[in-house]
C-alpha cells in the first residue's frame, strides 16, 4: 500500500475515549481503564479504516506553554487546576482519567506505536511540524478545529475530524473548510484569530464574528492585508475599521498563539506500523491481563498483524 502518515492528537482522543466508555470498566486492582480501552479501540478503527502505513501519537509535553500565556494571559485559563511556578501548569483532568495516562503510554510502547512530544510545546505543534515536513500524505486525527490550518490538498494533508463522534468521522479537505467557514485552510489561523475561540481563552476582536472575519479575508487575503486596509481606511466600513484598530494590541500577539509551530527540532524514530513479534505479543498479553484490556488489546494486535 502507498505510504501514509497518521498523526494522533492524543489528548483529544483519550479524553473522548474516557467520556465514551463507562468508568465502571476497571482493572483487577480497581484502577479505571475505560480511557485506555476506548483509546485502543479508536486507534484500531482508525488504522483499519484509513490504512496508514506510519503512525505517531503526538503528545502534549506542555498543554499550556508559558510563551503562549505570556502573549495572551487568558490562554486556556479556564482549564488550569493549579499554577506551577517552574514547569507546565496542571490541567483540570478528572482523577479517573489522570491515573490512566501512564497506562496509555505503556500500552502504546508495548504495541510499538511511537509517542512524540516536545518541551514547552503542545501536541498541535508536534503535529504541525510532522505534517509540514512529511514526505508522504498525512491524516491528522483530532477534534480540534485549530488544526484545520494544516489542511492542504496539494500535499494531501487532511484532518480526520472526530467532533461528531467516532461513528461519524469527517474527512476535512480544502473544500470542507471553504464550505464551513468561507476561508481557505491557509487563512484559517487568521480567521480564528479574528473571531476568537472561547474554548481556548482567545477573546478575538470585539464585534468581529465568523461572517465578518471571512468577508475581510476574502477581500484582503490575510491579516496583514486586512490591517493595512484598516490603517489606510479602505475596503471596509467605518465600524469594522474602528473595531480592528481597537483590537490592534490583541492582533499584535494573537497570531503567534493561534498558529501551530511547524519547525520544531524533533527527533523522529521509525514510525512504520508493523505486526508484533512473538515476544511483543507476549508482552502485550501480559499488559492486557494486568489492566483487564481484554478484546481492546486483542483487536489492535490483530489489526497490526495486517501490516
Amino acid at each position: 500500500m502507498p505510504d501514509r502518515l497518521m498523526l494522533l492528537d492524543s489528548a483529544s482522543l483519550y479524553f473522548r475515549a474516557f467520556y465514551g466508555v463507562p468508568d465502571t470498566v476497571r482493572a483487577p486492582d480497581g484502577t479505571p481503564v475505560n480511557a485506555v480501552r476506548g483509546f485502543l479501540d479508536i486507534i484500531t478503527r482508525l488504522i483499519t479504516t484509513y490504512r496508514p502505513t506510519h503512525l505517531v501519537a503526538c503528545w502534549d509535553d506542555d498543554w499550556r506553554p508559558q510563551w503562549r500565556v505570556d502573549l495572551i494571559p487568558t490562554y486556556k485559563t479556564h482549564r488550569v487546576a493549579e499554577v506551577v511556578a517552574v514547569g507546565p501548569d496542571i490541567e483540570v483532568v478528572p482523577d479517573p482519567l489522570e491515573v490512566q495516562v501512564p497506562v496509555i503510554r505503556d500500552t502504546l510502547d508495548a504495541l510499538g506505536l511511537r509517542i512524540i512530544g516536545a518541551p514547552a510545546h503542545e501536541a498541535d505543534d508536534v503535529i504541525g511540524t510532522l505534517a509540514t515536513t512529511a514526505t508522504m500524505p498525512v491524516d491528522i486525527v483530532t477534534g480540534d478545529r485549530d488544526l484545520f490550518q494544516l489542511v492542504e490538498d496539494a500535499r494531501d494533508v487532511r484532518v480526520i475530524y472526530t467532533a461528531r463522534g467516532m461513528s461519524n468521522l469527517e474527512v476535512v479537505t480544502d473544500a470542507t473548510v471553504v464550505a464551513k467557514y468561507g476561508v481557505l485552510p491557509g487563512q484559517y489561523a487568521d480567521f480564528a484569530t479574528l473571531r476568537g475561540d472561547s474554548s481556548d481563552g482567545l477573546p478575538g476582536v470585539a464585534g468581529i464574528g465568523d461572517k465578518t472575519a471571512a468577508g475581510l479575508l476574502a477581500a484582503h487575503g490575510d491579516l496583514a492585508g486586512i490591517l493595512a486596509a484598516a490603517e489606510a481606511g479602505e475596503g471596509m466600513s467605518a465600524g469594522v475599521r474602528a473595531k480592528l484598530l481597537a483590537g490592534l494590541p490583541y492582533l499584535a500577539v494573537a497570531p503567534q498563539v493561534v498558529a501551530v509551530v511547524r519547525d520544531l527540532p524533533l527527533t523522529v524514530p521509525d514510525t512504520r506500523l508493523r505486526p508484533l513479534d512473538d515476544d511483543g505479543k507476549a508482552d502485550a498479553t501480559s499488559l492486557a491481563e494486568r489492566w483487564a484490556l481484554g478484546t481492546a488489546m486483542t483487536r489492535i494486535v490483530a489489526a497490526l498483524d495486517t501490516f
